[in-house]
């Protein structure tokens, strides 16, 4: 029963996955067809991250009231009507309304599903656990890709959201199985565990906030403007190829947490982060190198995501160890809320400096926060 919980759970992430990757490949259409400049495509996704960080900050109080399996399936839910929503959507307005269910889904998922298996599962289950968060945001941009060509953005939307309603019975059928499941007998650790205003005190916690506003504020730049990226500095190439170029950076994500899935529990938490940057930042430098072909670039950023890909799980299965499982969910919520942070502001900030500097400065900007990231978690380590 186990073994079938553990599946369960992959597929709840390939489902969060699904939908984080649709804005950014879709993007170039959605604005000739909304015709709103590039940079409201940052409006849009800092409204679905800003209610990702509400429900995040709030999971640590939903994980002491409630199992995770019903976080999981209010989560899966409202993600599917925000995917709904958007395919229904006629105007730009519309999009920021069905942005508030399509982000409170995202936030409780990702804390408390991250929490019960940091604490109740090893380094190597972590890192797999998010490639398989890369094989949704892999395989959705390639779902509107399709769409573009067949149909419509729309469309990518919609039958997103028939998948999610997949993976939702799925999850409503496998209930029982969390009652059976490891960790059930000390789910109730929940119970005793410290709030947010004590575990934020804790040595070493701020730094891996700021580690990880830093990191997610490259990831989702990626996620929005890899897409765009192509599109401004690469000439000739179709909507439906620009479109399919918002999956490098997910492809490198699943290749990266394959690889320290099978190394973690050999390399640790520790090495494997410093690892990873030292792959994000050497990705990083061939974006950057001045050539006009754009397999080049389309390499660069499968190697970036190939190094982001152990620096997020390998942080959040540090939590119990490194701060003690009292403060972990607590931990995990605010790291959480500090990711999303990133992946609400710093988007939005990249799209008016694209539009004043050009979108050619993206490689420049993801080095500065490659570099933050590494910085801040030495700093975390160093205070324990």
């Amino acid at each position: 029963m186990g073994s079938l919980l553990l599946a369960v759970i992959y597929l709840i992430f390939i489902s969060l996955g699904l939908p984080d990757s649709l804005l950014g490949s879709g993007w170039p259409t959605m604005q000739a067809a909304f015709n709103v400049p590039s940079s409201y495509a940052g409006y849009v996704s800092m409204t679905i991250s800003f209610m990702t960080i509400i429900s995040a900050l709030l999971s640590p109080r939903m994980i002491k009231r409630f199992h995770t399996k019903w976080i999981v399936i209010v989560s899966i839910f409202l993600t599917i009507m925000g995917l709904i929503g958007f395919s229904l959507s006629v105007n730009y307005y519309m999009l920021f309304l069905f942005a508030i269910p399509y982000g409170l889904g995202a936030g409780s998922i990702d804390a408390s599903v991250n929490h019960y298996v940091a604490n109740h599962y090893s380094g190597a289950v972590m890192s797999f656990l998010h490639c398989f968060y890369g094989v949704g945001a892999v395989i959705s941009p390639n779902i509107m890709a399709l769409a573009l060509r067949y149909a419509g953005w729309n469309e990518g939307y919609l039958w997103t959201s028939y998948i999610q309603t997949g993976i939702l019975i799925i999850c409503i059928i496998s209930l029982p199985l969390w009652s059976q499941g490891k960790g059930a007998d000390d789910e109730n650790e929940a119970l005793d565990s410290a709030g947010i205003r004590e575990s934020i005190r804790v040595k070493g916690v701020v730094p891996t906030l700021v580690s990880f506003f830093s990191y997610c504020a490259g990831e989702m730049t990626c996620f929005l403007w890899t897409s765009s990226y192509f599109a401004g500095t690469k000439q000739g190439l179709s909507d439906e190829l620009i479109a399919s170029f918002g999956s490098l950076i997910f492809g490198g994500l699943m290749l990266g947490r394959i690889i320290s899935g099978f190394t973690s529990n050999r390399l640790g938490d520790k090495r494997l982060i410093r690892i990873g940057v030292a792959v994000e930042i050497l990705g990083i430098i061939l974006v950057l190198l001045p050539v006009d072909n754009y397999i080049v670039a389309a390499v660069g950023f499968v190697i970036i995501g190939t190094g982001m890909g152990p620096i997020y799980p390998s942080i959040q299965h540090m939590a119990p160890e490194h701060f003690g499982k009292r403060h972990s969910a607590a931990v995990i919520g605010l790291q959480m809320a500090a990711a999303y942070l990133g992946s609400t502001l710093m988007p939005v900030c990249f799209g008016w400096l694209q539009q004043s500097m050009g979108i050619g400065i993206m490689p420049v900007y993801l080095l500065i926060f490659a570099l933050l990231n590494i910085v801040m978690i030495e700093v975390s380590y160093r205070k324990q």
